[in-house]
Protein backbone atom coordinates (compact mmCIF):
# COMPACT_ATOMS: atom_id res chain seq x y z
CA UNK A 1 0.00 0.00 0.00
CA UNK A 2 1.37 3.31 -1.29
CA UNK A 3 0.54 6.53 1.20
CA UNK A 4 0.63 9.58 -0.17
CA UNK A 5 -0.21 13.31 1.61
CA UNK A 6 -2.43 13.71 -1.38
CA UNK A 7 -3.86 11.79 -4.09
CA UNK A 8 -5.17 13.68 -7.92
CA UNK A 9 -7.63 12.03 -9.91
CA UNK A 10 -7.83 13.47 -13.09
CA UNK A 11 -5.11 15.80 -14.72
CA UNK A 12 -7.48 18.62 -15.91
CA UNK A 13 -7.46 22.10 -15.74
CA UNK A 14 -8.08 21.95 -11.83
CA UNK A 15 -6.14 19.00 -11.12
CA UNK A 16 -2.82 19.81 -12.29
CA UNK A 17 -2.27 23.27 -10.65
CA UNK A 18 -3.26 22.19 -7.89
CA UNK A 19 -1.31 18.87 -7.74
CA UNK A 20 1.57 21.32 -8.16
CA UNK A 21 0.94 23.83 -5.42
CA UNK A 22 0.57 20.38 -3.09
CA UNK A 23 3.75 19.19 -4.16
CA UNK A 24 5.47 22.68 -4.30
CA UNK A 25 4.89 22.56 -0.26
CA UNK A 26 6.55 19.48 0.17
CA UNK A 27 3.78 17.02 -0.61
CA UNK A 28 4.34 13.64 -1.49
CA UNK A 29 1.84 13.79 -4.57
CA UNK A 30 0.18 11.28 -6.24
CA UNK A 31 -1.12 12.23 -9.75
CA UNK A 32 -3.83 9.53 -11.56
CA UNK A 33 -4.21 9.83 -15.13
CA UNK A 34 -6.18 7.25 -17.55
CA UNK A 35 -5.55 8.99 -20.74
CA UNK A 36 -3.55 12.18 -21.71
CA UNK A 37 -2.04 14.86 -19.24
CA UNK A 38 -4.06 18.09 -19.86
CA UNK A 39 -8.04 16.91 -19.23
CA UNK A 40 -10.50 17.67 -21.75
CA UNK A 41 -9.35 21.37 -22.50
CA UNK A 42 -5.96 21.16 -23.48
CA UNK A 43 -6.53 17.47 -25.66
CA UNK A 44 -10.82 17.41 -27.19
CA UNK A 45 -11.75 21.17 -25.95
CA UNK A 46 -10.57 24.75 -25.48
CA UNK A 47 -7.52 24.38 -26.91
CA UNK A 48 -8.00 22.34 -30.33
CA UNK A 49 -11.28 23.69 -31.42
CA UNK A 50 -10.12 27.17 -30.59
CA UNK A 51 -7.75 26.62 -33.06
CA UNK A 52 -9.61 25.36 -35.25
CA UNK A 53 -12.16 28.28 -34.97
CA UNK A 54 -9.09 30.33 -35.87
CA UNK A 55 -8.81 28.72 -39.17
CA UNK A 56 -11.95 28.85 -39.99
CA UNK A 57 -12.23 32.64 -39.67
CA UNK A 58 -9.64 33.36 -41.91
CA UNK A 59 -11.40 31.13 -44.25
CA UNK A 60 -14.66 33.48 -43.55
CA UNK A 61 -12.62 36.76 -44.20
CA UNK A 62 -10.20 35.52 -47.27
CA UNK A 63 -13.67 34.47 -48.80
CA UNK A 64 -15.56 37.46 -47.97
CA UNK A 65 -12.82 39.88 -48.90
CA UNK A 66 -14.46 41.97 -51.11
CA UNK A 67 -16.43 43.25 -48.48
CA UNK A 68 -14.03 45.25 -47.54
CA UNK A 69 -12.66 45.89 -50.72
CA UNK A 70 -10.07 42.87 -51.08
CA UNK A 71 -9.69 40.87 -54.31
CA UNK A 72 -8.75 37.36 -53.55
CA UNK A 73 -8.50 34.04 -55.56
CA UNK A 74 -10.69 31.09 -55.15
CA UNK A 75 -10.23 29.99 -51.18
CA UNK A 76 -9.23 25.84 -50.56
CA UNK A 77 -9.05 24.49 -46.89
CA UNK A 78 -6.51 22.15 -46.44
CA UNK A 79 -8.51 20.70 -43.45
CA UNK A 80 -5.46 17.76 -42.84
CA UNK A 81 -3.46 20.86 -42.41
CA UNK A 82 -5.82 22.91 -40.40
CA UNK A 83 -5.90 19.25 -37.85
CA UNK A 84 -2.01 19.21 -38.11
CA UNK A 85 -1.70 22.66 -37.13
CA UNK A 86 -4.19 21.62 -33.99
CA UNK A 87 -2.03 19.09 -33.45
CA UNK A 88 1.26 21.06 -32.66
CA UNK A 89 -0.70 23.58 -30.53
CA UNK A 90 -2.15 20.38 -28.38
CA UNK A 91 0.99 18.87 -28.04
CA UNK A 92 2.78 21.86 -26.92
CA UNK A 93 0.48 22.72 -24.06
CA UNK A 94 1.03 18.78 -23.23
CA UNK A 95 4.49 18.75 -23.32
CA UNK A 96 4.35 22.04 -20.94
CA UNK A 97 2.63 19.65 -18.57
CA UNK A 98 4.73 17.03 -18.94
CA UNK A 99 7.93 19.86 -17.70
CA UNK A 100 6.24 20.42 -14.81
CA UNK A 101 5.66 17.32 -13.63
CA UNK A 102 9.25 16.53 -14.11
CA UNK A 103 10.48 19.54 -12.28
CA UNK A 104 8.89 18.02 -9.29
CA UNK A 105 10.35 14.97 -7.89
CA UNK A 106 8.23 14.65 -5.33
CA UNK A 107 5.24 14.46 -7.63
CA UNK A 108 4.50 11.16 -9.24
CA UNK A 109 2.01 10.40 -11.83
CA UNK A 110 0.30 6.94 -12.21
CA UNK A 111 -1.05 6.08 -15.72
CA UNK A 112 -4.30 4.35 -15.47
CA UNK A 113 -8.14 3.72 -14.23
CA UNK A 114 -8.30 4.85 -10.69
CA UNK A 115 -11.38 3.00 -8.69
CA UNK A 116 -12.33 3.88 -4.76
CA UNK A 117 -11.55 0.86 -3.03
CA UNK A 118 -12.71 2.35 0.54
CA UNK A 119 -13.25 5.92 1.72
CA UNK A 120 -9.50 6.77 1.43
CA UNK A 121 -8.36 3.72 -0.62
CA UNK A 122 -7.90 3.43 -4.44
CA UNK A 123 -6.11 0.70 -6.91
CA UNK A 124 -5.10 1.39 -10.11
CA UNK A 125 -4.30 -1.41 -11.77
CA UNK A 126 -2.05 -3.68 -9.41
CA UNK A 127 -1.26 -0.89 -7.25
CA UNK A 128 -3.18 0.38 -4.23
CA UNK A 129 -3.04 3.66 -3.22
CA UNK A 130 -4.61 5.75 0.00
CA UNK A 131 -4.43 9.37 1.70
CA UNK A 132 -6.08 11.21 3.64
CA UNK A 133 -6.35 13.64 1.39
CA UNK A 134 -8.12 12.90 -2.22
CA UNK A 135 -9.19 15.19 -4.89
CA UNK A 136 -11.34 14.18 -8.30
CA UNK A 137 -11.14 15.47 -11.17
CA UNK A 138 -12.39 12.73 -13.61
CA UNK A 139 -14.46 15.45 -16.13
CA UNK A 140 -16.88 14.51 -18.56
CA UNK A 141 -17.78 13.05 -21.71
CA UNK A 142 -20.61 13.30 -24.62
CA UNK A 143 -23.71 12.34 -23.34
CA UNK A 144 -25.68 10.19 -26.03
CA UNK A 145 -29.43 10.35 -26.61
CA UNK A 146 -31.52 7.35 -26.39
CA UNK A 147 -31.52 7.53 -30.56
CA UNK A 148 -32.64 4.18 -31.97
CA UNK A 149 -29.87 2.69 -34.57
CA UNK A 150 -27.29 5.62 -33.21
CA UNK A 151 -24.62 2.77 -32.05
CA UNK A 152 -24.91 1.17 -35.81
CA UNK A 153 -24.08 4.30 -37.46
CA UNK A 154 -20.42 6.18 -37.55
CA UNK A 155 -21.51 8.88 -35.74
CA UNK A 156 -19.17 11.88 -34.66
CA UNK A 157 -18.28 13.45 -31.09
CA UNK A 158 -17.04 16.73 -29.85
CA UNK A 159 -13.55 14.55 -30.28
CA UNK A 160 -13.86 12.83 -33.30
CA UNK A 161 -14.91 14.96 -35.77
CA UNK A 162 -11.66 16.83 -34.98
CA UNK A 163 -9.97 14.00 -36.53
CA UNK A 164 -11.49 14.40 -39.84
CA UNK A 165 -8.99 15.28 -42.69
CA UNK A 166 -11.47 15.27 -45.52
CA UNK A 167 -14.36 17.92 -45.38
CA UNK A 168 -17.70 16.76 -44.45
CA UNK A 169 -19.86 17.48 -47.46
CA UNK A 170 -23.23 17.65 -45.35
CA UNK A 171 -22.39 17.76 -41.78
CA UNK A 172 -25.62 17.02 -39.84
CA UNK A 173 -25.35 18.58 -36.23
CA UNK A 174 -27.82 16.82 -33.76
CA UNK A 175 -27.97 19.43 -30.76
CA UNK A 176 -27.97 23.63 -31.10
CA UNK A 177 -25.84 24.30 -27.85
CA UNK A 178 -22.71 25.70 -27.07
CA UNK A 179 -20.64 22.64 -28.69
CA UNK A 180 -22.69 22.60 -31.78
CA UNK A 181 -23.29 25.44 -32.63
CA UNK A 182 -19.50 26.25 -32.59
CA UNK A 183 -18.50 23.06 -34.74
CA UNK A 184 -21.53 23.86 -36.96
CA UNK A 185 -20.41 27.32 -37.93
CA UNK A 186 -16.69 25.87 -38.11
CA UNK A 187 -17.50 23.53 -40.57
CA UNK A 188 -19.81 25.65 -42.51
CA UNK A 189 -16.71 28.26 -43.14
CA UNK A 190 -14.89 25.27 -43.85
CA UNK A 191 -17.16 24.58 -47.02
CA UNK A 192 -19.49 22.13 -45.76
CA UNK A 193 -23.32 22.32 -45.59
CA UNK A 194 -24.13 21.97 -42.34
CA UNK A 195 -28.15 21.26 -41.16
CA UNK A 196 -28.58 21.80 -36.96
CA UNK A 197 -31.53 20.30 -35.26
CA UNK A 198 -32.65 21.75 -31.74
CA UNK A 199 -35.54 20.07 -30.16
CA UNK A 200 -37.08 22.96 -28.80
CA UNK A 201 -38.39 26.41 -30.08
CA UNK A 202 -34.97 28.01 -30.45
CA UNK A 203 -31.48 27.53 -30.15
CA UNK A 204 -29.12 28.03 -26.71
CA UNK A 205 -31.86 27.15 -24.50
CA UNK A 206 -30.60 28.34 -21.41
CA UNK A 207 -30.52 31.81 -22.98
CA UNK A 208 -32.97 34.73 -23.31
CA UNK A 209 -35.04 33.87 -26.26
CA UNK A 210 -33.92 37.70 -27.87
CA UNK A 211 -30.50 36.47 -27.26
CA UNK A 212 -30.45 33.30 -28.96
CA UNK A 213 -32.54 34.72 -31.47
CA UNK A 214 -30.12 37.41 -32.39
CA UNK A 215 -26.87 34.51 -32.96
CA UNK A 216 -29.36 32.03 -34.87
CA UNK A 217 -30.41 34.93 -37.40
CA UNK A 218 -26.50 35.62 -37.59
CA UNK A 219 -25.65 32.02 -38.31
CA UNK A 220 -28.22 31.73 -40.53
CA UNK A 221 -26.83 34.56 -42.37
CA UNK A 222 -23.68 32.05 -43.09
CA UNK A 223 -25.86 29.35 -44.80
CA UNK A 224 -26.35 27.34 -41.69
CA UNK A 225 -29.53 25.69 -41.87
CA UNK A 226 -31.74 25.41 -38.51
CA UNK A 227 -35.07 22.80 -37.74
CA UNK A 228 -36.07 23.92 -34.67
CA UNK A 229 -38.59 21.80 -32.96
CA UNK A 230 -36.97 18.60 -34.45
CA UNK A 231 -36.89 15.94 -32.27
CA UNK A 232 -34.97 12.73 -33.67
CA UNK A 233 -36.26 9.42 -32.87
CA UNK A 234 -34.40 6.93 -35.25
CA UNK A 235 -30.50 7.18 -37.59
CA UNK A 236 -30.03 4.78 -40.19
CA UNK A 237 -27.93 4.50 -43.44
CA UNK A 238 -29.35 4.90 -46.54
CA UNK A 239 -26.90 4.23 -49.80
CA UNK A 240 -24.03 5.32 -48.05
CA UNK A 241 -26.17 8.83 -46.79
CA UNK A 242 -27.14 9.33 -43.03
CA UNK A 243 -30.73 9.80 -41.77
CA UNK A 244 -32.34 11.02 -39.36
CA UNK A 245 -36.09 10.69 -38.76
CA UNK A 246 -38.09 12.99 -37.11
CA UNK A 247 -41.38 12.87 -34.70
CA UNK A 248 -43.15 14.73 -37.38
CA UNK A 249 -42.17 12.19 -40.46
CA UNK A 250 -39.95 13.68 -41.82
CA UNK A 251 -36.07 12.76 -42.67
CA UNK A 252 -32.80 14.80 -42.95
CA UNK A 253 -29.79 13.10 -44.76
CA UNK A 254 -26.59 14.18 -44.67
CA UNK A 255 -23.00 13.06 -45.39
CA UNK A 256 -21.70 13.12 -42.05
CA UNK A 257 -23.68 13.22 -37.99
CA UNK A 258 -22.14 14.99 -35.20
CA UNK A 259 -24.11 14.61 -31.83
CA UNK A 260 -23.52 17.43 -29.31
CA UNK A 261 -26.39 16.21 -26.99
CA UNK A 262 -25.01 17.63 -23.26
CA UNK A 263 -22.09 16.09 -21.35
CA UNK A 264 -22.08 13.24 -18.56
CA UNK A 265 -19.97 12.90 -15.84
CA UNK A 266 -16.69 10.40 -15.50
CA UNK A 267 -18.05 8.61 -12.22
CA UNK A 268 -19.92 5.50 -12.92
CA UNK A 269 -16.50 3.71 -13.11
CA UNK A 270 -15.29 5.03 -10.27
CA UNK A 271 -16.37 3.00 -7.63
CA UNK A 272 -17.82 6.10 -5.53
CA UNK A 273 -20.57 3.57 -3.83
CA UNK A 274 -17.77 1.70 -1.75
CA UNK A 275 -16.03 5.25 -0.33
CA UNK A 276 -19.67 6.30 -0.01
CA UNK A 277 -19.36 9.58 -2.48
CA UNK A 278 -23.05 10.39 -3.33
CA UNK A 279 -23.59 11.81 -6.50
CA UNK A 280 -27.15 12.86 -8.14
CA UNK A 281 -29.20 11.24 -10.42
CA UNK A 282 -27.33 12.34 -13.45
CA UNK A 283 -24.32 11.16 -11.75
CA UNK A 284 -22.60 14.32 -10.90
CA UNK A 285 -20.74 13.93 -7.85
CA UNK A 286 -22.34 16.49 -4.99
CA UNK A 287 -20.45 18.85 -3.02
CA UNK A 288 -20.57 21.36 -0.50
CA UNK A 289 -19.71 25.26 -1.06
CA UNK A 290 -16.12 24.43 -0.35
CA UNK A 291 -16.04 21.58 -3.21
CA UNK A 292 -16.19 18.58 -0.04
CA UNK A 293 -17.96 15.99 -0.88
CA UNK A 294 -19.66 14.10 1.12
CA UNK A 295 -16.93 11.98 2.36
CA UNK A 296 -14.28 14.00 4.75
CA UNK A 297 -11.09 14.83 2.81
CA UNK A 298 -12.29 13.99 -0.38
CA UNK A 299 -13.36 16.85 -3.00
CA UNK A 300 -14.37 17.24 -6.55
CA UNK A 301 -13.60 19.92 -8.93
CA UNK A 302 -14.37 20.46 -12.46
CA UNK A 303 -17.11 19.12 -14.73
CA UNK A 304 -17.28 16.38 -12.83
CA UNK A 305 -19.29 17.85 -9.93
CA UNK A 306 -21.92 19.63 -12.35
CA UNK A 307 -22.81 23.13 -12.39
CA UNK A 308 -20.88 25.41 -15.11
CA UNK A 309 -18.58 23.57 -17.15
CA UNK A 310 -16.10 25.54 -18.23
CA UNK A 311 -12.36 25.46 -18.05
CA UNK A 312 -12.41 28.73 -16.27
CA UNK A 313 -14.36 27.39 -13.49
CA UNK A 314 -12.25 24.01 -13.43
CA UNK A 315 -9.29 26.53 -12.56
CA UNK A 316 -11.31 28.28 -9.67
CA UNK A 317 -12.40 25.34 -8.07
CA UNK A 318 -8.57 24.66 -7.78
CA UNK A 319 -8.59 27.87 -6.48
CA UNK A 320 -11.25 28.06 -3.90
CA UNK A 321 -9.63 24.02 -2.71
CA UNK A 322 -6.31 25.47 -2.36
CA UNK A 323 -7.11 28.77 -0.14
CA UNK A 324 -9.53 26.92 1.72
CA UNK A 325 -7.02 23.94 2.84
CA UNK A 326 -3.58 25.74 2.65
CA UNK A 327 -4.14 29.84 2.97
CA UNK A 328 -6.98 29.34 5.25
CA UNK A 329 -9.07 31.17 3.88
CA UNK A 330 -13.37 30.58 3.59
CA UNK A 331 -13.92 30.63 -0.29
CA UNK A 332 -17.23 29.27 -1.76
CA UNK A 333 -18.64 28.31 -4.92
CA UNK A 334 -21.95 29.15 -3.51
CA UNK A 335 -22.93 33.45 -5.21
CA UNK A 336 -19.41 33.34 -7.90
CA UNK A 337 -19.83 35.58 -10.55
CA UNK A 338 -19.39 33.21 -13.76
CA UNK A 339 -18.87 34.73 -17.12
CA UNK A 340 -18.58 32.10 -20.25
CA UNK A 341 -18.38 32.63 -24.14
CA UNK A 342 -19.99 30.74 -27.12
CA UNK A 343 -17.02 31.10 -29.56
CA UNK A 344 -19.23 31.13 -33.07
CA UNK A 345 -18.66 34.19 -34.78
CA UNK A 346 -20.33 36.86 -33.58
CA UNK A 347 -19.38 35.61 -29.91
CA UNK A 348 -21.78 35.04 -27.31
CA UNK A 349 -20.58 36.06 -23.79
CA UNK A 350 -22.34 35.96 -20.85
CA UNK A 351 -22.53 36.37 -17.00
CA UNK A 352 -24.42 36.35 -14.83
CA UNK A 353 -28.02 36.00 -14.68
CA UNK A 354 -30.87 36.02 -17.90
CA UNK A 355 -33.58 38.18 -17.78
CA UNK A 356 -35.75 34.78 -17.85
CA UNK A 357 -34.08 33.98 -15.05
CA UNK A 358 -33.92 36.99 -13.03
CA UNK A 359 -38.08 37.61 -13.45
CA UNK A 360 -38.84 33.82 -11.93
CA UNK A 361 -36.97 35.45 -9.33
CA UNK A 362 -39.64 37.76 -8.83
CA UNK A 363 -36.86 40.41 -9.21
CA UNK A 364 -38.09 44.32 -10.22
CA UNK A 365 -35.84 44.81 -13.14
CA UNK A 366 -34.33 47.39 -15.57
CA UNK A 367 -33.38 46.63 -19.13
CA UNK A 368 -30.71 48.02 -21.31
CA UNK A 369 -30.06 46.73 -25.03
CA UNK A 370 -28.76 47.92 -28.04
CA UNK A 371 -28.09 46.80 -31.54
CA UNK A 372 -23.92 46.37 -32.69
CA UNK A 373 -25.03 48.10 -35.52
CA UNK A 374 -24.87 50.80 -33.28
CA UNK A 375 -21.60 50.66 -32.04
CA UNK A 376 -19.07 52.61 -34.11
CA UNK A 377 -16.18 50.24 -34.29
CA UNK A 378 -18.33 47.90 -34.94
CA UNK A 379 -19.79 49.51 -38.09
CA UNK A 380 -16.20 50.51 -39.15
CA UNK A 381 -15.24 46.93 -39.10
CA UNK A 382 -18.38 46.04 -40.87
CA UNK A 383 -19.09 43.01 -38.57
CA UNK A 384 -22.56 45.06 -36.95
CA UNK A 385 -24.45 41.31 -36.19
CA UNK A 386 -26.11 41.12 -32.60
CA UNK A 387 -26.76 43.01 -29.84
CA UNK A 388 -25.37 44.30 -25.87
CA UNK A 389 -28.49 43.61 -22.95
CA UNK A 390 -27.51 44.73 -19.20
CA UNK A 391 -29.83 42.73 -16.59
CA UNK A 392 -30.40 45.74 -13.91
CA UNK A 393 -31.45 44.80 -10.45
CA UNK A 394 -34.04 48.30 -10.20
CA UNK A 395 -33.98 48.38 -6.36
CA UNK A 396 -30.04 49.46 -5.94
CA UNK A 397 -29.09 49.95 -9.87
CA UNK A 398 -26.78 46.38 -9.16
CA UNK A 399 -26.14 44.54 -11.96
CA UNK A 400 -27.54 41.01 -12.28
CA UNK A 401 -26.25 40.01 -15.94
CA UNK A 402 -25.39 40.73 -19.36
CA UNK A 403 -25.22 39.30 -22.62
CA UNK A 404 -23.09 40.19 -25.58
CA UNK A 405 -23.76 39.30 -28.78
CA UNK A 406 -20.98 40.68 -31.37
CA UNK A 407 -17.79 41.27 -32.24
CA UNK A 408 -15.08 40.15 -29.54
CA UNK A 409 -18.25 39.61 -26.84
CA UNK A 410 -16.38 37.41 -24.98
CA UNK A 411 -13.50 40.19 -24.11
CA UNK A 412 -16.45 42.59 -23.64
CA UNK A 413 -18.39 41.08 -21.20
CA UNK A 414 -15.14 41.14 -18.64
CA UNK A 415 -15.84 45.25 -18.59
CA UNK A 416 -19.68 43.93 -17.13
CA UNK A 417 -18.05 40.90 -15.23
CA UNK A 418 -15.29 43.77 -12.70
CA UNK A 419 -18.67 46.34 -12.30
CA UNK A 420 -20.16 43.10 -10.56
CA UNK A 421 -17.14 41.91 -8.59
CA UNK A 422 -17.16 45.62 -7.25
CA UNK A 423 -20.59 45.72 -6.03
CA UNK A 424 -20.95 48.90 -8.11
CA UNK A 425 -24.36 50.41 -9.71
CA UNK A 426 -24.46 50.10 -13.80
CA UNK A 427 -24.04 54.00 -13.57
CA UNK A 428 -20.70 53.85 -12.72
CA UNK A 429 -19.44 53.03 -16.23
CA UNK A 430 -22.46 55.78 -17.33
CA UNK A 431 -20.77 58.50 -17.17
CA UNK A 432 -17.36 56.78 -17.94
CA UNK A 433 -14.66 57.75 -20.51
CA UNK A 434 -14.14 55.16 -22.85
CA UNK A 435 -11.42 55.27 -25.94
CA UNK A 436 -12.75 56.09 -29.30
CA UNK A 437 -13.67 54.23 -31.66
CA UNK A 438 -13.18 50.65 -29.22
CA UNK A 439 -16.19 48.69 -29.30
CA UNK A 440 -16.28 49.25 -25.53
CA UNK A 441 -17.28 52.64 -26.58
CA UNK A 442 -21.14 50.70 -27.20
CA UNK A 443 -21.31 50.42 -23.58
CA UNK A 444 -22.12 54.34 -23.48
CA UNK A 445 -24.93 53.65 -25.20
CA UNK A 446 -25.89 50.55 -23.94
CA UNK A 447 -26.10 52.41 -20.10
CA UNK A 448 -28.50 55.59 -21.70
CA UNK A 449 -30.90 52.66 -22.77
CA UNK A 450 -31.52 51.44 -19.30
CA UNK A 451 -35.35 51.46 -18.01
CA UNK A 452 -37.82 49.73 -15.85
CA UNK A 453 -38.98 47.21 -17.60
Amino acid sequence: MAAYDAIVIGSGQGGNPLAYKLADRGWRVALIERDQLGGTCVNNGCTPTKTMVASARIAHYARNAMRWGVRCGPVEVDLAAVVARKQQIVARWRTGHERNIARRSNLTVIYGHARFTAPHRLRVAEQELESDRIFIDTGARPALPPLAGLADVAYLTNQTIMELTTLPEHLIVLGGGYVGLEFGQLFRRFGSRVTVLQNGPEILPHEDPDVSLELRLALEGEGIEFRLQAKAESVFVDHGAIGLRLSDGQTVYGSHLLVATGRRPNTDDLGLELAGIQCDRRGFIQVNGRLETSVAGVWALGDVKGGPAFTHISYNDYQIIHGNLIEGKKLSIEGRVVPYAVFTDPELGRVGMTETQARRDGRKLKIGKIAMSAVARAIERDETAGLMKLVVDATNDRVLGAAIVGVEGGELVHIIETLMLLDAPYTALKGAVYIHPTLAEGFWSLMETVAAA
